[in-house]
């Protein structure tokens, strides 16, 4: 592999997971409720967007404005802008991550960020941590139409960092980080600080897997001496 960059998630990957999503998953299904949605049709154990996909399909199987619609995505967004700033205020580092961007960058190695939480949240979250000089582009759920697994959020990062899929690595603890890397045949590294088992993330795609960011760096040189030696 001719690596360039390497593109990370956010929450659980750079710093700890700790958004009260149930809560505001509850809320979310209440305000939906609240506008005459069925709330039959929703779950506290899927994701808000696939909670707004549902709705939109009723919306448009009832003939319910897009105009409606387009406030309502408003408003859960604000509801779970809430959420996500409340975690940003509390959240930590995980732990050696500076260490190990600080190497990365040292490497020449371009870095990348995609999240599904909004740009304020992240905002908040670099600018406590001092972590914007590290990366390159951010992309939030705010800057694209669709987000992770969908492969629109990470081509956004690619595009933004000017390199290909095979030069590139994906650091998340997720499965939808899983899912997309793989979808666009980029090489996974599934992280277990977050919310995902290593059996999830094994399942979802992951190349491999590493319980502490300095375990990339490692990776990272190994890769590159395998890339060494093929040439």
């Amino acid at each position: 592999m001719n690596l360039k960059a390497v593109v990370f998630d956010l929450d659980g990957t750079i710093v700890s997971f700790n958004l009260d999503y149930k809560s505001a998953r509850a809320e979310v299904i209440q305000l939906l409720a609240n506008q005459g949605f069925p709330q039959s049709v929703f779950s506290i154990n899927e994701s808000v967007f696939d909670m707004l996909k549902k709705a939109e399909i009723y919306q448009k199987n009832h003939h319910v404005s897009a105009k409606d619609f387009s406030k309502l995505k408003k408003d859960v967004w604000t509801i779970m802008e809430k959420y996500e700033m409340e975690s940003a205020k509390s959240t930590q580092l995980v732990p050696a991550i500076l260490e190990t961007l600080q190497t990365l960058k040292n490497m020449k190695l371009k870095l990348g960020l995609f999240t599904v939480n909004s740009q304020k949240a992240t905002d908040h979250i670099l600018s406590t941590f001092r972590l914007k000089p590290f990366f390159k582009t951010v992309v939030t759920r705010d800057s694209v139409d669709f987000v992770k697994p969908n492969p629109v959020h990470l081509e956004t990062v690619l595009k933004a960092l000017r390199v290909k899929p095979n030069e590139t690595i994906v650091v998340g603890d997720s499965i939808l980080d899983m899912k997309v890397a793989q979808g666009l045949n980029i090489f996974a590294v599934g992280t277990t600080t977050g919310f995902a088992t290593p059996e999830q993330l094994t399942q979802a795609g992951a190349n491999c897997l590493i319980s502490s960011p300095l375990d990339l760096i490692a990776l990272m040189e190994k890769l590159n001496e395998t890339q060494h030696n093929a040439s």
